[in-house]
């Protein structure tokens, strides 16, 4: 039935993308889900090029003198910090963040008690960093006269814990040189927040008036297949580098090894970002103007890729004190979380081209999880709303198909009658269609129409945190993997199958069997997709069957009167 060609392509289309998206999420790098032995000394063997400091021109160059003092500074300490969801190791030198572990996270549902590691010394490599660069002023000479990423800070003590009740936990770190700069980097950790509020709080008893700037970093080493991320229609696999200068740019570990990136924007932000979680940079000022840069180095580790901000310059006056602050969020990419951290952080939680749609779809699928209290659930009542929102179309298309059923038979006829003439064929079922009254695209422009929608709800299922080990009931303990036992993929396929029966069959026989075909290829793809988006399709595939055999039997009915 030539009706229904234009159906036939969109389902191959679609099946297509289907097809594309599972490849592309099995050969999706894993996260890391476990850091091996932090090797304290590393950062100060790493080389005698210093290519991982900001390039400023306005900053001094101070490798000749970094490299020197790292070489003959002692290996540096580590301090290891825990408060409900954050397990965090910093080091001495430089105070980078060497390790974030999230216990509220666990690995897998086989394995609870290992919390997700999303920070860690490796393999990968993937840190952060920050630091404060001197600019040197006219006449002088003494241009180490602030801590960056190389400096060794010392710690009152090596083990901190947030106690239950308290409002916040404090780890200072504290720098001074000879000339009577003493500078403290602290450390603030809160009660059930996956960011840290890191101060520098600078004493200037030098004599002379100190000026720097602020800079902080995210440096990644990758595995080859990572640095194509999987950049299709926006999905959640993607791993790569974003910031934000008033939209939310991607930018890819292959683009930062062709050309570096240096940029002034004012306030924004910079990130890592992979399935679920981020790790983020935010300045303490969205007004504030920030410089941007990314690149790769060369390292003891491999190519590193690196993004980074660094602040306009802080004058800190002889005699006097002040205060630098900073952000960094390393957690879940939880929307409510996230959204309040800084402009545009949410959307690190990235639903591509069509996410006009698909944040409405979130935020409804959050209201009504907000009321039942499952996921599972929570989605079975969205589909219900969608298919509510949509029952018009629906209904319009399905009865197109219920009339374009009853005129089988007589389509069959003509067939037989004229032969293989396609000519005459096609304008013999062309005035069949307009003395019938039948539009033969009445049945295809709804169902096109709600694609979008659905492609939508596929990646606000695929990307949400928030169904990252959610249960529904009985063998699903994990909305966001496949059914261990493939049951919904089987029911799915079922209820396909009969929707199929439902529709009139076409005449011409290749295109019934491609079509015959369709329930058991989707019913294949569909087993290693989400059991969340496999529970979406069931109940809507459910949901049309009711409505497709109550409009059919009424029409047919009123055909018999």
């Amino acid at each position: 039935m030539e009706n229904q060609r234009p159906l036939l392509y969109m389902t191959l289309f679609f099946l297509g993308f289907l097809i594309w998206q599972a490849w592309v999420t099995d050969h999706a790098p894993p996260p890391v889900e476990k850091a091996e032995t932090i090797a304290a000394a590393e950062t100060t063997a790493e080389g005698n090029n210093r290519d991982d400091l900001p390039d400023a021109e306005d900053v001094v160059s101070e490798k000749k003198e970094i490299t020197s003092i790292a070489k003959s500074s002692p290996a540096a300490e580590t301090v290891h910090i825990k408060t409900d969801v954050l397990d965090v190791t910093i080091s001495t030198q430089g105070g980078d963040i060497l390790e974030v572990k999230l216990p509220s996270y666990p690995v897998s549902l086989e394995q609870q008690d290992i919390p997700f590691t999303l920070l860690t010394q490796g393999p990968p490599r993937y840190i952060a960093q920050s630091g404060l660069l001197h600019d040197k002023q006219a006449g002088e000479d003494r241009s180490h006269r602030a801590p960056n990423h190389y400096a060794l800070f010392t710690s009152a003590q090596n083990e901190y814990t947030l106690q239950p009740g308290a409002k916040k936990l404090e780890v200072p770190l504290t720098w001074q040189n000879e000339e009577g700069i003493l500078i403290e980097k602290v450390y603030i950790f809160y009660p059930g927040e996956f960011h840290i509020d890191v101060e520098y709080h600078i004493q200037n008893a030098s004599g002379t008036s100190w000026q720097g700037r602020q800079y902080r970093q995210l440096r990644r080493t990758v595995a080859e297949d990572e640095k194509k991320g999987s950049m299709l229609m926006g999905t959640a696999a993607y791993v790569g580098t974003a910031y934000f200068d008033g939209k939310y740019e991607k930018l890819k570990f292959k683009d930062i090894a062709e050309e570096k990136l240096n940029k002034e924007i004012t306030g924004g932000w910079v990130s890592m970002v992979q399935h679920y979680f981020i790790s983020a940079w935010i300045p303490a000022s969205q007004e504030d103007p920030e410089k941007v840069y990314a690149k790769q180095i060369d390292s003891a580790a491999g190519p590193e890729y690196l993004i980074g901000l660094r602040s306009a310059a802080h004058t800190i006056p002889a005699g006097e004190s002040g205060s630098i602050k900073t952000r960094f969020y390393g957690g879940p990419k939880l929307h409510e979380k996230v959204s309040k951290m800084a402009p545009g952080l949410d959307l690190t939680s990235d639903y591509g081209i069509f996410t006009v749609i698909a944040r409405p779809i979130f935020w409804l699928l959050r209201k009504i999880h907000s009321v039942v209290g499952n996921w599972g659930w929570a989605i079975i009542f969205l589909t219900l709303i969608i298919k509510l929102m949509f029952y018009k179309l629906s209904e319009t298309s399905y009865r197109s198909m219920a009339n374009m059923r009853k005129l089988a038979p007589k389509l069959k006829a003509l067939k037989d009658r004229v032969g293989d003439d396609k000519q005459k064929y096609q304008q013999a079922m062309m005035e069949l269609y307009k003395k019938e009254k039948i539009n033969p695209m009445g049945g295809c422009l709804p169902i096109l129409i709600q694609i979008p929608v659905f492609i939508s709800l596929y990646w606000v299922l695929l990307e949400a945190v928030e169904l990252r080990q959610a249960p529904w009931m009985l063998w699903i303990k994990d909305l966001s993997i496949k059914d261990p036992y493939f049951v919904l993929p089987l029911l799915m396929g079922a209820t396909m199958f009969i929707q199929q029966k439902l529709n009139p069959p076409p005449p011409d026989p290749m295109q019934a069997k491609i079509f015959m075909a369709l329930p058991f290829v989707f019913t294949v793809f569909f087993a290693f997709f989400p059991a969340g988006l496999v529970l979406y399709w069931f109940v809507n595939s459910l949901l049309s069957i009711s409505q497709q055999w109550v409009i059919t039997r009424n029409i047919e009915k009123a055909a018999k009167n």
